[in-house]
C-alpha cells in the first residue's frame, strides 16, 4: 500500500493516494480483522472470543477524538497534502499509539476508568 500510495502521489496524483491509503484501512479494519475471528469461532471456538483489553471502550472513544483531529487539521490546510501536513498525521498516530500502549500495559494508568 506505502508503495503504490507513494508511485501514485509521485506521478501527480496526491488525491489517489490518499483515497488508496484510506481505502485500504477501510478494507483491513472491516474485512482483515474479523475475518480470521468468523473462521475461528466457525471451525474451532464455541462461539465466543474473549478481549483482554480493561479500556477498549476508552481507546474507541479516544480514536473518534482523534480522528475529529485529524478532519480539523486537513481542514485548516485547505484540504491539501503537504510536508506539514504528513508530520502533523504521523504525530497524532504517535500519541495515540503511545497513550494506548501506555493505558495497555500501565498497571495504575486505569484506575480512574
Amino acid at each position: 500500500d506505502l508503495l503504490s500510495s507513494v508511485i501514485v502521489a509521485k506521478l501527480g496524483r496526491g488525491d489517489m493516494a490518499v483515497s488508496s491509503s484510506i481505502g485500504s484501512n477501510i478494507f483491513d479494519i472491516l474485512i482483515g480483522l474479523p475475518l480470521p475471528w468468523i473462521l475461528f469461532c466457525a471451525s474451532l471456538g464455541d462461539g465466543q472470543i474473549t478481549v483482554g483489553s480493561e479500556s477498549l471502550f476508552l481507546s474507541v472513544i479516544i480514536l473518534i477524538i482523534m480522528l475529529i483531529a485529524v478532519l480539523i487539521v486537513i481542514r485548516l490546510n485547505k484540504w491539501r497534502l503537504t510536508h506539514k501536513l504528513g508530520w502533523t498525521m504521523f504525530v497524532l498516530w504517535i500519541l495515540f499509539v503511545a497513550q494506548d500502549l501506555l493505558r495497555q500495559f500501565c498497571e495504575n494508568c486505569n484506575a480512574n476508568f
